[in-house]
């Protein structure tokens, strides 16, 4: 409640309280709405759009609705069998108590799949499922602006229904979020004394891990490859599309935007949102308070003008983002950490995103500048979590003759190696790692067979990752290696080696 104290010691009750900040925040919406589309182009229409942009979307949203599907029954399979695997080990000590915790239990998950069967719509807001979904929506309405328009007609059909599919995983999955998130509270509250902190941790664990892994699907949507980046930047700079964004999107059914033709009564069109005062009536309203306030008033006022500001900025920073096509509220949401915890942040990737692929060519040179040989060698890493690296590799030696006069291509040699790096601090890590070499000339595959041929390698050393800002290459490692086994061969190999290798992905 806010007070202002007089002689009269007039007040701002709790209702007038919360419609001022309704309209505040209504204001900072309407600003951050009205800085996008000042940067918008105003081209009437949008140019002709290929239909591949319909494949990539129809694509995308069936593997992410099968992904959504899986991993939330996945979650609720899961945490079913640990609630019952809890259930048991209470009922041993305290049949009573397992009864009155756990006797409602078939029931709950009985009208979780009776909602998680109603299809709800999507109820929640994602900034880019709302830009594609508006786009298709937008590109029905105007299907000539599709290129090959008769093929285009069967292709927007199945692209609106996957999508729709994927809204409605995206909803399940929140309804599933939500159920695992209550049920968490009452079995801590309810065991909370009774000796299962461990079950209680792993449940914590897993809860978290879910969130956490909607939060990375919901990433996937932000991904654009190069048809379905061009064909949205195509649309954003169509005032024929942003007006229809301002009408039709997700975004327009919560805050309306400016511009809209709504009717004052809050219909299809625009005016003022359903229960909020108009920007006149509120400072009618302070204007009234001030004044019967007495001098002190308009201080007092001040100051708690200041701290109502204070709790808006962080809303404020959301709706800026949130208000232009493709920004991110997918965060906004994040699950909550449970206590003494270190997170993976690797285990909720897919497979892919946890491979890192590397390379490295190094040259030796005999006399002049033109290189004998050069080493060139391939890695394939998988990241077990932020701190740990295991993966495997290959290498080859060629040679280029003795000068730039005399080249000849050889086989020098070949290799294969595993390796591990574990991460120390910043940006050093130690590595290890184990390799067989091939160190002589061959002349075809063949000769690698001969086992006895090749050489062991243990190798045990640091590494320094430096980040690098190229198309290719994303950081560069050094590393400074010592071969504990170098001493066993005949004659002594290098005992200290030096690479330096690039990272691709």
């Amino acid at each position: 409640m806010l007070q202002l104290k007089s002689k009269d010691h007039i007040r701002f009750t709790n209702h007038h309280y919360m419609l001022f900040r309704q309209n505040l925040l209504f204001i900072l919406v309407i600003l951050a709405a009205t800085s996008c589309a000042a940067q918008m182009d105003t081209t009437q229409s949008p140019q002709i759009l290929s239909s591949k942009y319909l494949d990539i979307v129809s694509s995308k949203a069936g593997k992410l609705e099968a992904k959504l599907d899986k991993q939330s029954l996945k979650a609720l399979q899961q945490w079913q069998r640990q609630e019952a695997g809890i259930k048991r080990k209470l009922a041993k000590t305290d049949s009573l108590k397992a009864v009155a915790i756990f006797g409602n239990t078939e029931q709950q998950y009985e009208q979780l799949e009776q909602k998680l069967q109603s299809k709800a719509p999507l109820q929640q807001y994602i900034p880019s499922l709302d830009s594609i979904s508006s786009s298709l929506k937008f590109l029905h309405q105007n299907p000539q602006l599709l290129s090959s328009a008769k093929e285009a007609k069967e292709k927007l059909g199945t692209a609106l229904s996957k999508v729709k599919g994927m809204e409605g995983k995206f909803q399940q999955a929140e309804d599933i979020k939500q159920f695992i998130k209550e049920r968490r509270e009452l079995l801590k509250n309810q065991l909370g004394n009774l000796g299962f902190a461990k079950e209680l941790k792993k449940l914590n664990k897993q809860a978290y891990y879910y969130s956490e892994q909607l939060n990375e699907y919901k990433s996937l949507l932000k991904d654009h490859k190069k048809a379905e980046r061009k064909a949205l930047e195509l649309l954003s700079k169509s005032k024929l599309f942003n007006n229809f964004m301002r009408k039709n999107s997700m975004l327009a059914s919560l805050f309306r935007l400016p511009g809209d033709d709504l009717s004052p009564t809050g219909g299809a069109g625009g005016g003022s949102l359903a229960g909020l005062q108009t920007r006149a009536q509120v400072n009618g309203l302070i204007q009234q308070q001030i004044a019967a306030g007495g001098p002190n008033a308009q201080q007092q006022f001040q100051q708690n003008i200041q701290q109502a500001q204070s709790q808006l900025t962080q809303l404020k920073d959301k709706l800026l983002k949130a208000s232009s096509i493709g920004g991110s509220l997918e965060g906004a949401g994040e699950a909550e950490m449970p206590e003494g915890f270190k997170p993976n942040n690797q285990k909720t990737k897919s497979f892919l995103k946890r491979l890192e692929l590397g390379t490295n060519i190094q040259s030796q040179k005999a006399n002049g500048y033109f290189p004998v040989t050069s080493d060139l060698g391939l890695s394939l890493g998988y990241k077990l979590n932020d701190k740990s690296i295991i993966g495997i590799g290959a290498s080859y030696k060629l040679g280029w003759g003795q000068n730039i006069k005399h080249i000849n291509i050889t086989n020098q040699g070949a290799g294969i190696r595993s390796f591990v790096d574990w991460k120390i601090k910043g940006s050093f890590w130690l590595s290890g790692g184990y390799e067989m070499n091939y160190r002589s000339e061959f002349q075809n595959v063949e000769e690698l067979k001969e086992l006895n041929a090749w050489q062991q390698s243990g190798l045990i050393g640091l590494s320094k990752v430096v980040s690098l800002k190229t198309k290719f290459f994303k950081k560069t490692k050094l590393q400074l290696l010592w071969d504990v086994l170098s001493y066993r061969h005949l004659p002594i190999t290098q005992t200290v080696l030096f690479r330096m290798s690039y990272c691709i992905k």
